[in-house]
């Protein structure tokens, strides 16, 4: 595995840590979004590996996830990953219009979710790296 890779799985590595220790603290909004980021450099060390260069500069994970075999993440819901990306700005700025969220920030249960969906898209990325 590449320096830039191993780079990006770490910086993703370290935005889970952040998500578990914020959810410790009981900071769900900030939680949610580390989770988002962790599945966003997941993805994109994915996607430098199996590309061979930087991947665009979006931000959005389902259009990440469309830049790769789509067989690949089959069996996550989309829809899951559809409110991970909600997560990233309106948990960031409190101007970011939060009522775009059903209910609101994110609470407990959102933020645990997050950092499932965080822990199975950085372990497939890592496998699917690890694999080829």
């Amino acid at each position: 595995m590449n320096e830039t890779v191993e780079c990006w799985l770490t910086f993703a590595r370290e935005d889970l840590q952040a998500a578990r220790v914020l959810l410790e603290k009981e900071i769900h909004n900030q939680s949610c979004f580390h989770a988002q980021q962790c599945i966003e450099k997941a993805l994109k060390a994915l996607l430098i590996y199996h590309q061979g260069h930087m991947p665009p500069r979006i931000h959005v994970i389902v259009d990440l996830l469309s830049l790769l075999p789509s067989e690949w993440f089959a069996d996550v819901k989309s829809d899951s990953l559809e409110k991970i990306d909600n997560y990233y700005i309106t948990t960031r700025y409190p101007d970011a219009l939060p009522e775009i969220l059903p209910g609101g920030l994110p609470g407990k249960d959102d933020a645990k979710e997050a950092i499932a969906l965080a822990q199975i898209i950085l372990e497939k990325a890592r496998h699917l790296i690890e694999r080829t």
